[in-house]
């Protein structure tokens, strides 16, 4: 089989147990990264309390582990692109359990927050890091149903650091119990880790540095999986063989409007989406819950996202991603502003679950579109680069929301939420472009010819 037939070779399989032990690994990956992203939410009200936090030190805080994040998206997924998205996964992992750890022994706030900094840096790029490694393994009529199942797996985190949260935090056990809170996640990283080596490389990675026979190898163990797994390679599906590509490609023609799309709304997406799961407690603090109450109600409202999750399954590729992510969009600001005006516990609790539901499809379809509508040869870069956006949006959004809170109340919190998704509902309604079930190559290598770009071999002076 030629080279440039990997990618028909991949999209030409069905999933196999291969495709399925990637998708867990990944998805456990993901787990213990949304259980720390959390972390500092779940326990801002506790944390306040344990370190006497004034006001204006609380968003610090809050955005420290965000701003890490903010740079390890960038930095690390661009190291992505150069060494590998395995040897990437391997790097980021260590970095985020080892400073989580050290972080649940904190013996003052500074501490606390140069910690939550630096596992902030391992956090940010591990996202854009499974995006982009999913989309590059799996066939492409299944890419967006498998990813969406390694998504939920993800999503069972927010529940289960609900109970945690619930049952450990009143206690103390050698110590207090929010510490162990921050032991757990980094002892599930490390255990994560030590699985890491079940995952291959991405062919279409190796072949975009120039290690073809390798790739094609790492094809030949997805294909031993079944009996005539490979689907005959019809010339109209051969596809633009891969270069390297210049950074300059993000704004060449033909990915200049995406990548202005996908900046714009990560700086959005992040005040809808970690808004709620972040600022919830002091929301239900601002309304008079206690904080043992504000903790079973924020249980009960994180099992929106495992079950959100597990809805976009049948829905994730009968539909463009672009417009579940329109819809989805539309009724976060829906139901936020609901929730913001509730005062009873059984209408917190359904609103709040209600959001939950539908931010997790909505996560779910933009996780997966963004990492599809980029050549591989850029493919983490422009994923990390859009991503760390938002991360740096999540440790500024403390500074935005929390005035508005104080200030106006929840309501009015919510209505700058509402607002910022209705600004993502027309951008990418507007400028996204359809990738549900296209090979990754009919949606990025095919725009690389029409628009001319050269690559990195034609210009020595184009190095990533």
């Amino acid at each position: 089989m030629q080279n440039y037939a990997i990618a028909a070779r991949l999209n030409g399989l069905p999933v196999t147990s291969l495709h399925k032990k990637i998708a867990t690994v990944v998805g456990l990956s993901l787990f213990f990264e949304l259980f720390d992203v959390y972390l500092a939410g779940v326990l801002s009200a506790v944390l306040t309390k344990q370190f006497h936090l004034s006001s204006s030190i609380l968003p610090i805080v809050l955005a420290s582990a965000f701003v890490g994040m903010f740079i390890g998206a960038i930095v690390l997924n661009g190291l992505a692109d150069r060494i590998g998205r395995k040897r990437a996964f391997m790097f980021v992992l260590s970095i985020y359990s080892t400073f989580t750890f050290i972080a649940a022994f904190s013996p003052n706030v500074t501490f606390l927050i140069v910690f939550r900094f630096l596992a902030g840096l391992g956090i940010g790029g591990l996202p854009p890091l499974c995006d982009t490694y999913l989309s590059e393994v799996l066939p492409a009529y299944r890419r967006g149903r498998t990813m969406a199942w390694a998504y939920t797996l993800q999503f069972c985190s927010t529940p289960v650091e609900g109970f945690l949260a619930r049952g450990i935090v009143p206690t103390h056990y050698w110590m207090a119990g929010w510490r162990w809170l921050f032991i757990i996640g980094s002892l599930g990283a490390i255990i994560v880790w030590s699985m890491q080596r079940w995952l291959p490389e991405s062919p279409r990675w190796l072949e975009s540095v120039g290690r073809a026979e390798e790739a094609n190898k790492i094809v030949e163990r997805f294909e031993v999986h079944v009996k005539d797994a490979q689907k005959p390679v019809n010339p109209d599906e051969i596809f633009v063989e891969p270069r390297k590509l210049p950074l300059s490609t993000l704004f060449a023609q033909g990915f200049a409007k995406r990548t202005v799309m996908l900046w714009v709304f990560q700086i959005l997406q992040t005040l809808g989406y970690y808004g709620f799961g972040t600022l919830v407690p002091l929301v239900l603090a601002a309304k008079g819950v206690t904080i043992t109450t504000s903790l079973t109600y924020i249980t009960l409202s994180f099992l929106g996202y495992p079950i959100g999750s597990l809805l976009s399954l049948p829905i994730i590729e009968r539909f463009h991603r672009k417009w579940l992510i329109v819809c989805a969009a539309f009724f976060m600001a829906l139901f936020g502003i609901l929730f913001g005006m509730s005062s009873s516990p059984t209408l917190i609790i359904v609103f709040g679950f209600l959001y939950t539901l539908v931010s997790n499809i909505f996560s779910n379809a933009y996780h997966i579109f963004q990492a599809e509508i980029y050549p591989t040869s850029i493919r983490a870069t422009a994923a990390g680069s859009a991503y760390s956006l938002s991360r740096l949006m999540s440790g500024l959004m403390p500074f935005i929301l929390l005035p508005v809170l104080k200030a106006d109340g929840a309501t009015a919190m919510f209505s700058v939420v509402a607002i910022a998704m209705i600004v993502i509902m027309i951008d990418i309604a507007a400028f996204g472009p359809k990738t549900s079930g296209m090979a990754l190559e009919d949606v990025n290598e095919r725009v690389v010819l029409e628009g001319n770009i050269p690559s990195t071999a034609s210009d020595p002076s184009l190095h990533l």
